[in-house]
């Protein structure tokens, strides 16, 4: 919806009496208005600062010189209309929070839209409604619990009146619609806006949890609502959320955990499952699903081993203890076990931490310190959760993505996890829970990235995460998002030399593909210079050998349409025909044409640099005798001239690319199914993983750039060098007999939701919900 298509505000007097803001709150509403601002300009930069990048990408992609234009033509665009537009969006916003302060955004409700007007919204406003939309759905669904903490807190400021949440000057409605009104007089495409409306989402609405959690803290450092409590609890027959309950001023206040702490998480939501239906996208629904499955796979089968065979907890504990170990015997036995591991840290992290290792020295820890250690268990519910994090690190550890150095680097976060899962089921349900996003950052960063053998580059940063967390984690979240935030500029920092590199390994492959067809070119017209004539070896292996590079020099430099091209392809056509017996008539033109002639050799071979003054010379000689000789009718005379020539640079240089064009089938050689292959592989984005299977061993590696010439691709490795070189058909072939293939997008799944719904699939089948994998 535009600008233009808003319902009206319901006009409303505004008196002293109806302000929103009670005076004694104005410094505090300024320093809350001021932290906004601040930090919305700062991510609002960010926007702009990785428009030229990536528009630059994708007119390197462009499947047409038209789009490549429109992308170019916008990048300069953007940059003049960039004050504007950062004016404009500031302005809005600060406007919203004036309007608050006067109370003004209270009853904006917004009118329902009549069929009749619906039907006259243009697609692309349509689009954009879609892109803003979505975007505020992801914070709602994201930052419920702090969304909801500072609509409690503003409307205590509010005279205790509840604002809507799309009424709130700082919601996640109030910031994208924000950023739409100020796109709206551009005269920016779709698909230019839309690329906009995609950093704006990655660099301000992705922002919006931390300044979130900065406002109420800020809030509660002043004391509004200091305990205020958030409850999630789902009803099981509807699957929706209770009510969220507000402290009020008769309420006793009840202890809360140290905000940023694990313990200070809401408790995961209940649903109502089908547990034979394929796992659930949503989060919780799928950890709900997972402690139904584990508890019916633990009662059914209590020995049997999980995913990657490691047996159940409840398996160590004998079955008959009568008491369970509370959730303090459990995170202190844990304490020691972390404490054992920094202390150890230096010999064991060059080794996996295994899981059945790992579960029987918590099994220990928990008899040495209890008080009845011949009768006393895990409590159900602590089982799941050990057992549902053991299975997640056995998944780390069987990953195909991985590389060994990763994984058994991450295998060692085992301990500090499953102390943050006990206090913490988040853990499992928020996938910005920030454990989860430092796990999943770590992993994704070892599939792109990682190789074996890498010790001084991300494997040792990797460690050196892992050493900081085992060393320093108590309990504080906030340890995370700090190791986040360093990870992520070591990989930046990465990701921009692999580009880099993966960058000049592209050009290089465009300058050899320039190269190949401009001696291809060059030897078609040597080819149509000799396929019809007997000519002596000399001359032809000259041809052959040298002067076919010369054209190549040509060519490049001066192009096809040049009169230099048109005068070194007609040199080649006189020397081969003056390898030929000639006429009274014909021999009288070559008397005439071989001084030029000459001249014209000379400079080719002094543009090659190859050759000193005195072989030039001497070879230039010896093609005369030979043109003497053929004359004379003396052809043995003219065989015993053999210079020699060096071989072709050029060719040697190319030799690769060339055999490969030459191995390569013809595509009218090919299965109808390799063909379609082949016809699909034209489609295929720059940026597509391959796995390669040769022999027993099998690599994964990145398509870069595709040659429309040769149609040749080109593939680089995780360090972006160039590693392989397949043309189409060849491509084609090998994908049909299995030899290749298109990686899965599942590779780019972040690891835990990847490893949570294998997890499901493993449950479901040990539990008979779904029949054996054949």
């Amino acid at each position: 919806m535009s600008t233009q298509d808003k319902p009206p505000v319901h006009p409303k007097v505004v008196s002293l009496a109806s302000r929103g803001i009670q005076p004694r709150f104005s410094d505090l509403v300024q320093a809350c208005r001021k932290l906004v601002m601040n930090r919305l300009a700062e991510h609002l930069s960010g926007v702009f600062g990785q428009v030229d990048d990536t528009l630059f990408e994708c007119a390197e992609k462009a499947e047409n010189n038209k789009v490549q234009t429109l992308f170019f033509d916008n990048m300069r665009e953007i940059r003049r209309q960039r004050p504007q537009i950062e004016r404009s969006y500031h302005q809005t916003i600060a406007s919203n929070f004036s309007d608050f302060l006067d109370g003004k955004l209270q009853n904006q409700i917004a009118a329902p839209m009549d069929p009749e007007q619906l039907a006259l919204v243009q697609n692309e406003d349509y689009e954009e409604t879609l892109q803003v939309t979505n975007m505020v759905s992801r914070v709602k669904a994201r930052c419920t619990q702090p969304l909801f903490a500072l609509e409690q807190r503003l409307a205590l400021l509010n005279n205790g009146q509840k604002i809507g949440e799309d009424s709130n000057p700082f919601g996640p409605q109030a910031i994208a619609q924000a950023f739409r009104d100020a796109l709206a007089p551009c005269p920016f495409p779709l698909q230019i806006k839309t690329i906009l409306y995609m950093l704006f989402d990655r660099h301000v609405m992705q922002s919006l949890d931390s300044l979130y959690g900065a406002l109420n803290q800020r809030l509660i450092d002043a004391g509004v609502l200091p305990n205020l409590k958030y409850s999630a609890q789902v009803n099981p027959s509807l699957s929706r959320p209770e009510s969220p309950k507000v402290e009020t001023p008769a309420s006793k206040p009840q202890a809360t955990s140290r905000p940023g702490t694990a313990a200070s998480a809401p408790e995961p939501a209940l649903f109502d499952l089908d547990l034979s239906a394929p796992p659930p996208s949503d989060p919780g629904a799928l950890f709900s699903g997972l402690s139904s499955l584990l508890d019916e796979h633990r009662h059914s089968h209590p020995d049997a081993p999980l995913l990657g065979g490691t047996r159940s907890i409840v398996s160590f504990s004998p079955r008959e203890a009568s008491r369970t170990y509370s959730a303090n015997e459990l995170l202190a036995a844990l304490n020691r076990m972390q404490q054992q591991s920094a202390h150890e840290l230096a010999q064991r992290l060059h080794k996996p931490q295994a899981v059945e290792g790992l579960k029987t020295d918590l099994q220990q820890q928990l008899e040495a310190h209890s008080s009845l250690p011949g009768d006393s268990k895990v409590s159900d519910q602590e089982a799941d959760v050990i057992d549902l994090v053991g299975m997640l690190f056995d998944f780390i550890l069987d990953d195909e993505n991985l590389p060994d150095a990763c994984k058994t680097a991450l295998s060692h976060l085992h301990t500090p996890y499953l102390k943050i899962a006990l206090l913490d089921k988040a853990l499992f349900t928020q996938h910005h829970h920030p454990a989860r996003r430092l796990l999943n950052t770590m992993a994704q960063a070892g599939v792109l990235y990682g190789s074996e053998g890498d010790e001084r580059g991300l494997l040792a940063k990797m460690q050196w995460v892992v050493e900081r967390v085992i060393h320093g984690f108590s309990g504080d979240l906030g340890l995370f998002d700090s190791l986040i935030e360093e990870f992520n500029e070591y990989v930046e920092t990465l990701r921009h030399k692999v580009e880099l590199r993966e960058r000049r390994a592209v050009e290089a492959a465009k300058g050899r593909d320039r190269l190949l067809g401009a001696r291809e070119q060059a030897l078609e017209v040597v080819r149509q210079c000799i396929e019809q004539r007997d000519l002596p070896a000399i001359i032809r292996n000259f041809l052959e050998l040298t002067w076919a590079d010369v054209l190549v020099f040509v060519l490049l430099r001066h192009g096809e349409q040049s009169a230099e091209w048109r005068r070194s392809c007609e040199v080649a056509e006189q020397l081969a025909w003056s390898g030929t017996p000639l006429g009274d008539d014909d021999k009288q033109r070559l008397q005439e044409m071989r001084v030029p002639m000459l001249s014209d050799l000379r400079k080719g071979l002094e543009l090659l640099g190859g050759y000193h003054e005195d072989g030039i010379r001497r070879l230039l000689q010896d093609l005369v005798a030979c043109q003497h000789a053929v004359q004379a009718k003396q052809p043995q005379l003219a065989a015993q001239l053999k210079p020699t020539l060096p071989e072709s640079p050029l060719g040697a240089m190319l030799g690769e690319d060339a055999d490969l064009a030459r191995q390569a089938p013809p595509r009218t050689k090919l299965s109808s199914r390799a063909q379609a292959l082949a016809k699909e592989l034209a489609n295929v984005e720059f940026g597509t993983w391959f796995e390669f299977v040769e022999g027993d061993k099998s690599r994964v590696l990145k398509l870069s750039w595709f040659s429309p010439t040769t149609h040749n691709y080109m593939f680089v490795d995780n360090s972006g060098q160039r590693v392989a070189i397949k043309p189409l058909t060849l491509l084609a072939s090998e994908m049909e007999k299995g030899l290749a293939r298109i990686v899965t997008p599942e590779r780019a799944t972040p690891l835990v939701d990847r490893a949570l719904t294998a997890i499901y699939r493993v449950l479901q089948r040990f539990t008979g919900r779904t029949a054996e994998p054949r």
